[in-house]
C-alpha cells in the first residue's frame, strides 16, 4: 500500500515541478499589493514557507508575520488583496494588507497549484480534475475550465494560460481581446500586468500585447532568450537579462527606452505591482525595490528576512527538469527542494537532413529501439493502471467499512427529534438547565454524501496528514449487554456516579478487560413525556460517534439497547469537563486550568480543532449545535475533546448555507441569529465557541449574576464585549490567573479580540472555525516563543472580519 501511495504522490507533484521549473507565471514566493501598500514574501531557512509582510507606506517599514505557525508554498497579489497557498496545496488564504479580513477562501481535497490573483479574481489549477478554477469572480469568469494548461496568469479583468500546443487562451471581460492579440504566436511563458501581458514565444523572443500607453508593451530587440523572468506593473515591464542576471525595464516615464535601475546587481526574479518593482537578490536573498520613475530611481531595501528563491517541492528533486537549485534543501528547511529554472534554454536549430539515406543496419537499429521503447511503455502503462485499480479498491473498501459502523437501530416510533445528552463526566452544574429540544427533520442514519465527494475526501486523507492530528476509520462500536454494564458500574452505585444531565446519569465503569469508561444511562421509563426525545438523542449521538474518530472528539466505546434501556459507553475522561475547572463548587479546588493562561489557550485550541474536523473534514459535515464548556472534556493528559452529539445535524456544504429547524441548544451559548430565524449554520457553532472563549478569559459563567450590577442575570457576552472593544481587555480577565508578561499578554488579547468576532450577531460577520484554529495556534505560539526566548517577539494581532 505504501508503494501505491508513493506512486500517486509522485503523480501529484509532477505538475507542480513543471510550473516551478519551466515557467515563472504570476505565482511565486514574493508578491506586491500596491493598493494596500504591502509586500509579502515566504521565508527561507528555518522556518521556511512562513509569510512575512511589510507596509511600504510606513515611515519606517517593519516586517510582521501572517499565521506564523502555518507553512505556505506560494504567494500572489492583486491591487486590493493578497493570497497564499498552503504547503499541503489543499487550501489558500486571502487578506488585505493590514490583515483586517484574513479569510480562508478555499479548503478541500483538491491539489492546487499556480495560485494567481488579478484585480479582483483568484484562479488556480486544480490538478485533481485537471482544470482551471476561479474564486471571487463576481460572475465575470467561468467557474472552471477543463484542459491541460501551463503558465497561468491574471490581470485586470482577464486570466490567461497556454495550451499544450502553445496557443494562449484567456477568460474574463478583457479575455477575448487579450487572446486575439496573441493569436499569431506560439508561446512558452506568459506573465500578466494590469492591462498588458508579455512572455516568450517558442523561438525565445519577447512578445508583449495589450495596453501600450506608456510603452509597456514594447518588445525590446535582442537575441533569443536574452530577456526572461518578466514582472509587469501598471504601465511598465521589467525582465532579467540572462547573460548577467541584472534587471532591465521599459515603459512608465521612460517610454520604450531601456533602463537598468540596479546595474551590477544580480536577481533571482522580479515582481511588480502598480509602479513598484521588487527583486530578490542572488547574493543573499534580500528584497530591493524601486519605482518606475526612471528620472529619479530610488532603491530601498525592505525589512524582510531571507526569501525563498523559488517554490519548494516535496519530491527530493528527482522530477526537476533542470536539476535542483543549489543548497535548496537547506533553504526549504528539509521540506523539499527548489527546482532550477528551465526558462532560458539555448535555441534549438533544426538539423539538416542527412546527405545519404541510412543503411539497412542503421534502420534496423532504429526499429529495434522503437520496439523496446513501445514494450517498456506498455508495461509501465499496465502497471500504472493496476496501481490505480488497487488504490481505488482499497479506498472504496475503507469507505464501506467507515459507513458500516453506523448501527441500525429501529426507532421506537414518532418523528426523529434531536434530543439532548449530557457529555461524559458532566456534572449537573454544567449549564444543562434551560436546554431546548426541537424536532429534527434532517437527521437520517442512512444519509451519505455523493460518491464523488466521498472519494475525493478519502483521497485527501490517504495522501496527507491533518494539521490537528490524524483522523482515521473507526473500529466497530461494541454492543454490551445491560448485565455487563451493571457489573461495570457496581449496579449503578452512587459511588460510581460522576455526572447527571437532561439525558440521564453518567457513571464511571470498569470493563472486564481493565478499560476505564464512562457510561451514560438514559431515562428508562417510556411513560416519561420526554422519553422519545431522549430516544432520538441516543440514536443521534450513537450514529454520529460511531463514524467519527479524531483526537479531539470523545471516542465511543460501545452501546447497549435492551428493552427500554439506552446506554452509551465512552472512553473515560479523567479530568472531567472544562466547565468544572472554571467554575468549581469547592472554592479550594486546585487545577492547572485555573492558574495558567497557556493551559486555557491550549484547551481552546484542542477543542477548536475538534470542531474544525466536524465542519471541514467529516463526511457529511456536522453542526454540533451545543458547543459549551461542559461539553469540552479533558483526558488524563489534559487533552481537550468535544463531546455530546445529541443535538448534532448533518450540515450544509458551505459556510453560507443553512438548515431550517427549530432552535436548540443551551441558553447563554445559543446563536441569537439561529434562535431568531430557525436557520442553523456552522457559524452557530462558532458563536457557541466564542462564548466558551469569553468564559475562559473571564472565569465567568455564560449567564451569571454580576455583583457590580443590579443583581439581574447578565450574559458573559454583554459583560465582556464592550470592555474588549474599548481596548480594556485587562479589566475583564479572570483574576485567579497571574497577569501575563508582555508577549503572553499579546496572546491573551488575540484570543479576546477573536472571541468578540465569534459572537457577532450575524453569522456572516463571524470567522470560520479554521480561522479560529489558525489564530489560537498563533496565540499558543506566542506563549511558547516567550518561554523559550524570554524576550518579546514581533507578532501581529490578527483581528478577524470573516467576510469573503
Amino acid at each position: 500500500m505504501s508503494v501505491v501511495l508513493k506512486f500517486f504522490a509522485a503523480l501529484a507533484v509532477v505538475p507542480l515541478l513543471f510550473f516551478s521549473s519551466d515557467a515563472v507565471g504570476s505565482t511565486g514566493t514574493l508578491a506586491i499589493s500596491l493598493g494596500t501598500n504591502t509586500v509579502c514574501g515566504l521565508s527561507a531557512g528555518t522556518p521556511s514557507g512562513t509569510i512575512y509582510c511589510t507596509n511600504i507606506s510606513d515611515s519606517v517599514p517593519t516586517s510582521y508575520q501572517v499565521l506564523p505557525t502555518v507553512s505556505f508554498d506560494s504567494l500572489s497579489a492583486g491591487s486590493a488583496f493578497l493570497c497564499a497557498l498552503k504547503s499541503s496545496a489543499e487550501a489558500f488564504f486571502c487578506w488585505n494588507g493590514d490583515l483586517s479580513s484574513l479569510k480562508r477562501v478555499y479548503n478541500g481535497s483538491s491539489v492546487l497549484s499556480e495560485l494567481t490573483v488579478g484585480e479582483a479574481q483568484v484562479s488556480a489549477f486544480d490538478r485533481s480534475v485537471n482544470e482551471i478554477r476561479w474564486w471571487r469572480n463576481a460572475g465575470l469568469f467561468p467557474a472552471s475550465v477543463s484542459g491541460n494548461y501551463s503558465s497561468l496568469t491574471s490581470g485586470n479583468n482577464f486570466t490567461c494560460a497556454i495550451t499544450t500546443n502553445g496557443t494562449v487562451n484567456c477568460w474574463g471581460p478583457q479575455g477575448s481581446a487579450m487572446q486575439a492579440s496573441f493569436s499569431d504566436y506560439n508561446m512558452t511563458t506568459i506573465v500578466a500586468g494590469d492591462s498588458h501581458m508579455c512572455g516568450l514565444d517558442s523561438s525565445g523572443f519577447v512578445i508583449c500585447q495589450g495596453s501600450n500607453s506608456s510603452g509597456e508593451s514594447y518588445a525590446p530587440p535582442g537575441s533569443p532568450f536574452e530577456y526572461t523572468r518578466f514582472a509587469l506593473g501598471l504601465s511598465h515591464t521589467c525582465a532579467i537579462m540572462e547573460r548577467n542576471g541584472t534587471a532591465v525595464c521599459w515603459g512608465g516615464s521612460g517610454g520604450t527606452q531601456l533602463h537598468t535601475p540596479m546595474n551590477g546587481t544580480t536577481f533571482e526574479f522580479l515582481v511588480s505591482g502598480g509602479n513598484l518593482t521588487c527583486g530578490l537578490t542572488a547574493s543573499n536573498y534580500s528584497v530591493l525595490c524601486w519605482e518606475s520613475d526612471w528620472t529619479n530611481v530610488s532603491v530601498r531595501k525592505l525589512d524582510l528576512p531571507r526569501i525563498l528563491p523559488g517554490i519548494c517541492v516535496a519530491d527530493g528533486g528527482s522530477e526537476c527538469n533542470c536539476g535542483a537549485y543549489p543548497d535548496s534543501e537547506n533553504l526549504c528547511n528539509g521540506t523539499g527542494v527548489i527546482c532550477q529554472r528551465c526558462d532560458f534554454p539555448n535555441p534549438i536549430t533544426p538539423s539538416p537532413p542527412p546527405a545519404f539515406p541510412p543503411t539497412p543496419s542503421e534502420s534496423k537499429k532504429v526499429g529495434i529501439g522503437w520496439k523496446v521503447y513501445a514494450i517498456v511503455g506498455s508495461v509501465g502503462t499496465f502497471l500504472g493502471l493496476c496501481a490505480i485499480t488497487y488504490f481505488m479498491w482499497v479506498i472504496c473498501r475503507r469507505k464501506k467499512v467507515h459507513n458500516s459502523v453506523i448501527p441500525t437501530i429501529a426507532p421506537s416510533g414518532g418523528n426523529n427529534n434531536a434530543g439532548a445528552t449530557t457529555a461524559t463526566g458532566n456534572s449537573s452544574s454544567g449549564g444543562n438547565g434551560g436546554r431546548l429540544y426541537p424536532p429534527n427533520p434532517f437527521f437520517s442514519r442512512s444519509s451519505s454524501a455523493p460518491r464523488s465527494r466521498m472519494f475525493s475526501r478519502q483521497w485527501s486523507r490517504a495522501l496527507q496528514r491533518q494539521r490537528s492530528g490524524p483522523s482515521s476509520f473507526k473500529d466497530r462500536a461494541d454492543e454490551f449487554s445491560f448485565a455487563e454494564l451493571e457489573k461495570a458500574t457496581k449496579f449503578f452505585s452512587l459511588d460510581m456516579k460522576i455526572g447527571a444531565g437532561s439525558f440521564g446519569t453518567v457513571y464511571r465503569g470498569l470493563l472486564p478487560d481493565g478499560r476505564e469508561v464512562a457510561i451514560k444511562r438514559g431515562e428508562s421509563s417510556p411513560r416519561n413525556k420526554r422519553f422519545q426525545e431522549k430516544e432520538n438523542a441516543f440514536q443521534s449521538e450513537l450514529a454520529f460517534l460511531s463514524r467519527l474518530h479524531h483526537k479531539h472528539l470523545v471516542s465511543l466505546v460501545g452501546f447497549c439497547v435492551e428493552n427500554d434501556e439506552r446506554l452509551l459507553v465512552y472512553e473515560y475522561m479523567k479530568n472531567g469537563a472544562l466547565h468544572d475547572h472554571l467554575h468549581p463548587k469547592n472554592p479550594d479546588f486546585e487545577s492547572p486550568v485555573i492558574s495558567s493562561w497557556k493551559m486555557r489557550i491550549k484547551i481552546l485550541l484542542d477543542a477548536s480543532r475538534g470542531i474544525e474536523y466536524l465542519h471541514n473534514y467529516a463526511v457529511p459535515p456536522i453542526i454540533h449545535r451545543d458547543i459549551k464548556s461542559s461539553n469540552i472534556l479533558l483526558d488524563a493528559y489534559w487533552v481537550a475533546r468535544v463531546s455530546d452529539f445529541g443535538l448534532s445535524l448533518m450540515g450544509p456544504e458551505t459556510d453560507e448555507s443553512h438548515l431550517e429547524t427549530k432552535a436548540a441548544g443551551t441558553v447563554g451559548y445559543m446563536d441569537p441569529e439561529y434562535y431568531g430565524t430557525n436557520q442553523v449554520t456552522v457559524k452557530s457553532d462558532v458563536y457557541g465557541f466564542g462564548v466558551v472563549m469569553l468564559e475562559v478569559l473571564t472565569g465567568r459563567r455564560a449567564i451569571f449574576k454580576y455583583e457590580g450590577g443590579d443583581g439581574e442575570p447578565v450574559s458573559v457576552v454583554d459583560y465582556a464585549v464592550p470592555s474588549i472593544e474599548a481596548g480594556e481587555v485587562g479589566s475583564i480577565l479572570d483574576t485567579r490567573v497571574a497577569p501575563a508578561a508582555s508577549q503572553e499578554a499579546e496572546a491573551v488579547e488575540l484570543v479576546a479580540y477573536m472571541a468578540i468576532h465569534c459572537v457577532k450577531l450575524e453569522g456572516r460577520d463571524r470567522p470560520s472555525i479554521a480561522d479560529v484554529v489558525a489564530n489560537l495556534e498563533t496565540a499558543l505560539a506566542l506563549f511558547e516563543d516567550s518561554q523559550r526566548s524570554g524576550s518579546s517577539a514581533n507578532a501581529s494581532v490578527i483581528s478577524l472580519e470573516a467576510r469573503d
